[in-house]
């Protein structure tokens, strides 16, 4: 019998986390299979913690068994380690607490991690609707790209098998957690599952901006901090040919997004994390 345990760490997503868990009740578990919940509410003063303990009893109805592992310390290292510490299975999640799985995305995953070798999970990343017009414009772009449209971005939701998560030891402190656990996987050892999974892009021209600065202060803290890792950073990023391409289809989504491109580059680097809505 194989288990599948999902780590959710979780800082002031009080808004979020019942929709996270309700999606996740949702699902199927393959027979002969378990699945585990660890939930991280860290560094938190909202009512994550409380919200999250009042699913337990419908998740123990249902056959999973959760916990809900509190901290005072912040941080997302921290609670992925500490989540980590508190699993069992040989399989391993790792799910953002706004991020919504589709049906299906737990019979996907025990399919794409059982294999013999290395493998790493990710499944179809679909932006969540926005009230800005400025992020929906760019999200629509955005996904037209070659690595989120084909590839595994592992943006909120990854998973490894038991010889993946043997690629590292525990969670650094870093910008980019998904990106560093995605490099540790050659791009023959990633499978994508066909199956969506909501992500909440930023709201507004402004907080795009700065997401978006973040985001290449982490590839670069990756790039300086393990270079090893850089035979696998094959593919992210789309060339000119792919952009005049997608530019030429929706100009409009272009603009939107090569102006953001613009002004991450005019900033200043962030040192601080950012929170993306």
């Amino acid at each position: 019998m194989t288990t599948l345990s999902i780590i959710v760490p979780a800082h002031q997503e009080a808004g979020h986390i019942g929709n996270c868990l309700n999606a996740l009740l949702q699902q199927q578990v393959p027979h002969g299979h378990n699945v585990e919940l660890a939930i991280v509410p860290n560094g938190c003063t909202d009512d994550t913690a409380e919200i999250a303990r009042d699913w337990i009893a419908a998740f123990q109805k249902s056959g999973w068994s959760m916990r809900v592992v509190e901290t005072p310390t912040g941080g997302k290292a921290h609670a992925l380690n500490l989540g980590d510490d508190a699993a069992t299975g040989e399989l391993r999640c790792y799910l953002d607490a706004d991020i919504e799985v589709a049906e299906g995305m737990i019979e996907g995953l025990f399919t794409a991690l059982d294999c013999p070798g290395p493998r790493y999970a990710g499944a179809r990343l679909v932006v969540s609707p926005t009230s800005s017009s400025i992020s929906r414009i760019y999200a629509r772009f955005w996904q037209k790209l070659p690595f989120v449209a084909q590839g595994v971005t592992g943006a909120g939701l990854f998973a490894v098998n038991a010889e993946g998560r043997q690629r590292w030891q525990r969670f650094p402190d870093l910008i980019s957690d998904d990106g560093f656990v995605r490099l540790n996987f050659a791009p023959a050892e990633r499978k994508r599952v066909e199956v969506d999974y909501l992500w909440p892009i930023s709201e507004g021209l402004g907080t795009l901006v700065r997401v978006r600065r973040r985001q290449d202060a982490g590839i670069r803290q990756l790039r300086a901090l393990h270079p090893e890792l850089a035979a696998n950073d094959t593919g992210d990023r789309p060339d000119r040919r792919t952009i005049r391409r997608l530019a030429t289809r929706d100009p409009i989504g272009f603009l939107v997004y090569s102006t953001v491109a613009l002004l991450v580059r005019s900033g200043r680097t962030p040192t601080t994390w950012t929170r993306g809505r």
